[in-house]
């Protein structure tokens, strides 16, 4: 009974708190997927472009965003430690995750900085903060790319 107690008094305190969350030290395997102990997570409601997908800065000069996402990402996240907390599994088996680094939203954080685009297929979360960097024009919004869904397709029919 005290347990029982302590884990209700547990979730009446700490609201957040969830029994799938995912917490350690993170590498980052590109700009919306990380690995923390061996699981690799998907960063729920974004899409960063792809490693080898190009962009196009303000001077219609070509660039790898892809690259720059995911430094940008393992500079924001540093040493610090990632929480997340698990939304769903992938096509390819990983787990999709709302994560956060020393209290900020990572999702949020790579579409208000113009590191990812919102997922609208999966997501209306980071509508808003898409539009703020377009607005901006901050990262990939200072000039212009494909999304990376449409990019993929591409890519896919091409290979055929």
């Amino acid at each position: 009974m005290t347990t029982c107690l302590l884990i209700i008094t547990a979730f009446v305190l700490f609201p957040g708190i969830c029994l799938a969350d995912i917490v350690g030290r993170a590498s980052v395997i590109d700009g919306d997927t990380i690995e923390i102990q061996g699981q690799r997570i998907r960063l729920h409601g974004v899409d960063a472009p792809e490693k080898g997908q190009p962009c196009f800065d303000a001077a219609n000069q070509p660039y790898r965003c892809g690259q720059n996402a995911a430094m940008a990402l393992d500079k924001f996240i540093g040493q610090s430690p990632v929480s997340c907390g698990e939304k769903d599994v992938d096509r390819y088996g990983r787990t999709v995750a709302a994560c956060r680094v020393r209290g900020e939203d990572v999702g949020l954080w790579l579409v208000r900085s113009g590191q990812a685009f919102a997922y609208r297929r999966y997501s209306s979360d980071y509508i808003g903060a898409e539009q703020e960097a377009k607005n901006n024009r901050r990262g990939m919004w200072a000039g212009h790319t494909q999304a990376p869904w449409e990019w993929r397709k591409e890519q896919r029919h091409f290979a055929r």
